[in-house]
C-alpha cells in the first residue's frame, strides 16, 4: 500500500469507490450464504448503495459525502435497529472480501482494507451470542430472573 496515497485514491477514487460498493451489494444480492444480511436490507439496495458510497467516501480519505449530505455518520447507532451477531457480520465480510478481491488491488493493500472492514464490521455487533460477548452485556453478572438469585 502506497503510504502518500490514501485508500480511496488506491481505488481509484470515486469509480472505484462505486465499483466495490457495487461489487459488494452485487454479492449481497446473489449469494445465497448472505441470505441473513441481506434480509436486513430493503428489497432496493439502491439507497444502501448509495450510504455506502457516500459512508465509505469520507472513511476511506476521500470527499466527506456522507457528513455533508447527513451529519455524523454515528455508525453503530443507525444499525441498532438491527439485530446484528456473529452471522450477520460474517456474512457482510464475506461479501466485502470477494468485493475487494474483485478490486485487483495489490496485496497489502487488500489485506489492510479488510482489517479495517473486519474491525467496523465486529464494532457493528449488537447481540450477544456467547458468555465471552461481555461486551455485549449490559447487566454485569447472571440474569436477575436466573435461578439462585432470590434474596429473602
Amino acid at each position: 500500500m502506497n503510504e502518500k496515497q490514501t485508500p480511496y485514491e488506491l481505488l481509484g477514487s470515486e469509480p472505484g469507490v462505486r465499483k466495490l460498493v457495487d461489487l459488494f451489494y452485487d454479492y449481497m444480492d446473489q449469494l445465497q450464504e448472505a441470505q441473513t444480511i441481506r434480509a436486513l436490507h430493503a428489497k432496493s439496495l439502491k439507497g444502501s448503495r448509495e450510504k455506502l458510497f457516500l459512508f465509505l467516501s469520507g472513511w476511506l480519505g476521500g470527499p466527506a459525502l456522507y457528513v455533508q449530505k447527513y451529519g455524523h455518520p454515528r455508525l453503530r447507532q443507525r444499525h441498532l435497529p438491527f439485530s446484528i451477531g456473529i452471522e450477520e457480520r460474517d456474512q457482510w465480510m464475506h461479501c466485502m472480501r470477494l468485493a475487494l478481491r474483485d478490486m485487483g488491488l495489490d496485496t497489502k493493500t487488500r489485506e489492510t482494507l479488510e482489517a479495517a472492514f473486519e474491525a467496523t464490521a465486529d464494532h457493528m455487533r449488537n447481540r450477544a451470542e456467547h458468555e465471552s460477548d461481555q461486551r455485549l452485556k449490559l447487566f454485569p453478572g447472571p440474569h436477575p430472573s436466573s435461578s439462585g438469585s432470590d434474596k429473602s
